[in-house]
């Protein structure tokens, strides 16, 4: 089924992993479609180039890795240059790109998704990432100085008017509820129907790039507690792992009979123990805690059963997708958590919710807009939310309220204090001209004259939002920058041109391949996207053989 929509559009996913988001982009204004994967930490779009399937690599490897980018056949693909890629490079995945420029439309041809030219596209070989990747912060990306930023993908669908804010929802869906739950990325928006209200939310943590930290408090099994000392953790949907402290792997290795392969740095599951876990049955419950409150979400069993192929291991088998974390900064909740928790972030409003997913076979997509702080659809129209939020979601903004209120209290002694000084400099000034008008002859500014009193318009931003720190350490990336010793010409990188398609909003459902037709609900003035997807293979992982520029 698909839907148009004046409020989102619904990128599906298409992986036949459960912890794997796919979704379909054009690339060129000769469009070549590729498969990608969310990522909620990366802000670039990445696409698999033909080296990422030598000769003699996997049958059917193209559609296995999402199709390649053939940039080389684009005619409006701009070269820039190799760089480093250091998105997960605290969790040892180092890779390098080969970084240009092109046009990048939403969703399959023919859905009438929107688009931005001069896109920054990383076309990558390394196994590491099996997928390319849509990224969804927004943060711009820099080419050896940080003098000439380009703008992420999701700036320039806000700058261009095609999103109505800075805001994203995603969940990974999952193969073992129904009859398989496709993904779904909302953007400049969220799915109400997709999870249940908490009225828990979270400020971003202070360093920018790991925005999305969280404290776990607990992770318990039905029967029993698999680690009481709260540890902070980045939700990632890069991965599909979660890489946990070495004590609470351990403690997973006791209570599932786990067994920790070196050789292929996982938890490998043979069948003997995979038949007795899913007769079993149990579940992990994560308890995480915000300022406001905790929320719990619940995994089944099945959320861990997944299946290791090549290049993660030799021969195909069973495992668990948990890792033993190194140090506290790789302390992550990859795709595997996203399947039973919804996530919406914010980035106007410097906040984040986690919810537990709502699972309704027969529910209808919801969709619900968030509008920027200084929307005016939000300030004119009274039965519009100037957020959209869900009861989930309005607490973080709440959260930046109470802090708001202090700082106006600041500025509103500093303005009264200005104003007074204004008004009585007015005074004098409008004194001095009186007496220059009575000497010289002139009107002089009497009574109900003032077409010679100075009009003094007084501009006032306010702003506010709370700084929240958690235990964790801080890995300093604010605006990415890139350096290589491959350089080309620097004029030919550093423009900006959007384009895009004005309100037009197509919300994807179904397998992929479906096209987009009727209409549906419109909610708001400015477009939001929904995507969800269709199912295609995953192989993950960064063992095994690698393919470098």
């Amino acid at each position: 089924m698909s839907k148009l929509h004046n409020t989102g559009m619904a990128m599906t996913d298409h992986e036949a992993d459960t912890t794997r988001s796919s979704f379909p982009l054009q690339v060129g204004t000769q469009p070549q479609d590729v498969r990608v994967m969310v990522s909620t930490a990366g802000f670039d779009v990445w696409t698999v180039q033909d080296k990422g399937c030598p000769n003699g690599t996997i049958a059917g490897c193209t559609d296995s890795r999402g199709f390649l980018f053939l940039y080389n056949e684009s005619n409006t693909y701009v070269q820039n240059s190799i760089f480093d890629v250091a998105l997960e490079d605290n969790l040892g995945m180092d890779i390098t790109a080969n970084f240009g420029f092109d046009t990048v439309t939403l969703g399959w041809q023919g859905s009438g998704g929107p688009t931005v030219q001069h896109t920054v596209i990383a076309s990558i070989a390394d196994y590491s990432y099996w997928l390319g990747i849509f990224g969804l912060n927004p943060r711009p990306t820099n080419f050896t100085t940080f003098n000439d930023p380009q703008p992420s993908f999701m700036s320039s669908l806000k700058n261009n008017n095609s999103i109505p804010s800075l805001s994203w929802a995603y969940t990974a869906g999952n193969q073992y509820r129904f009859q398989k739950v496709f993904g779904s990325l909302v953007l400049g928006g969220y799915d109400q129907s997709r999870f249940t209200p908490t009225n828990v939310s979270f400020p971003f943590y202070e360093d920018v790039g790991r925005e999305l930290l969280v404290s776990v408090s607990s992770i318990k099994t039905d029967t029993t507690t698999l680690s009481s000392t709260a540890f902070s953790a980045y939700i990632d949907s890069t991965i599909p792992y979660l890489y946990l402290p070495l004590s609470v792997c351990q403690a997973f290795e006791s209570a599932f009979g786990l067994t920790y392969n070196s050789t292929y740095d996982l938890y490998l599951v043979n069948s003997t123990l995979h038949t007795s876990l899913l007769a079993a049955a149990a579940n992990v419950t994560f308890t995480l805690a915000a300022p406001n409150g905790t929320v719990d979400i619940t995994l089944p069993y099945s959320a861990f059963d997944l299946t290791a192929t090549w290049p993660l291991v030799s021969d195909q088998s069973f495992y668990f997708p948990l890792k033993r974390a190194s140090n506290d900064t790789q302390y992550t909740l990859g795709r595997t958590f996203l399947q039973e928790a919804y996530l919406i972030a914010d980035y106007e409003r410097s906040n984040f919710t986690v919810a537990p997913c709502a699972w309704n076979e027969n529910a209808q997509a919801d969709i619900k807009t968030i509008l920027s702080p200084n929307s005016t659809a939000a300030a004119g129209n009274s039965n519009s939310s100037s957020s959209g939020l869900g009861a989930g979601a309005i607490a973080g903004v709440v959260v930046g309220i109470v802090a708001l209120i202090a700082v106006l209290a600041v500025l509103l002694f500093f303005f009264r204090r200005r104003k007074r000084t204004q008004r009585r400099r007015v005074a004098e000034l409008e004194a001095r001209e009186a007496k220059t008008g009575d000497a010289d002859g002139s009107s002089g500014g009497g009574d109900g004259d003032t077409s010679n009193k100075p009009f003094i318009q007084l501009d006032h931003e306010l702003g506010g939002g709370e700084i929240h720190e958690l235990s964790a350490p801080v890995k300093p990336v604010g605006t990415h920058e890139m350096d290589s010793p491959h350089k080309l010409d620097p004029n030919r990188a550093g423009y900006n041109e959007l384009e895009g398609n004005g309100r037009d909003v197509v919300e994807y459902f179904g397998k992929a391949g479906t096209a987009p037709g009727g209409r549906a609900e419109m909610v708001g003035d400015t477009p939001i996207y929904e995507m969800q997807g269709s199912e295609v293979q995953e192989l993950d992982g960064r063992e095994g053989q690698r393919k470098r520029e």
